[in-house]
């Protein structure tokens, strides 16, 4: 698996609209939010573009001791211009802004995380924020595809000396 480095930018706050499950990786429920949150996208006003947001809020300390079965909160949104109009069983979040490290992705390896956050991190100079982590999935992703491309979105701080 070749990966680039990734850049590292600057994010503005933004408002997202969507559902959210508490989830664990040993007890993923990713497929069953996405199913239940695609068929009433179309309900939501004021969306800005076509991307969705996969992201993940986790508990302070979650990477410190990496535990499968540890919960966090797992999210299927858009972006949107405000949060005045929110569907039924849909919910408003608030991304906060910061920096990021942004990897460009292609396929499905799963593996890009394993390197992210055990290699390319502890050799940044950078330590992980406790910020939402999230993908974009844009117009060149195809879920289930070789081909499928997305960015992660790593949130990110300069490491104290």
């Amino acid at each position: 698996m070749k990966i680039e480095a990734p850049s590292i930018v600057v994010l503005s706050p933004k408002k997202l609209l969507g559902k959210h499950v508490i989830m664990s990786m040993a007890e993923d429920k990713t497929g069953l939010l996405w199913a239940s949150f695609m068929p009433h996208r179309k309900q939501i006003k004021h969306q800005i573009g076509n991307d969705l947001y996969s992201l993940q809020v986790f508990p302070e300390g979650y990477f410190k001791a990496f535990n499968p079965i540890k919960s966090f909160e797992k999210w299927a949104l858009v972006e949107v211009e405000q949060h005045d109009t929110i569907p039924e069983n849909m919910e408003a979040f608030s991304l906060p802004g910061g920096q990021y490290a942004v990897f460009n992705h292609k396929g499905m390896d799963t593996a890009i995380f394993q390197y992210i956050y055990s290699t390319w991190l502890p050799a940044s100079g950078y330590s992980l924020d406790n910020r939402p982590h999230f993908e974009v999935l844009g117009e060149k992703y195809k879920q289930g595809s070789q081909d499928s491309e997305e960015e992660i979105w790593i949130p990110i701080s300069l490491k104290k000396q």
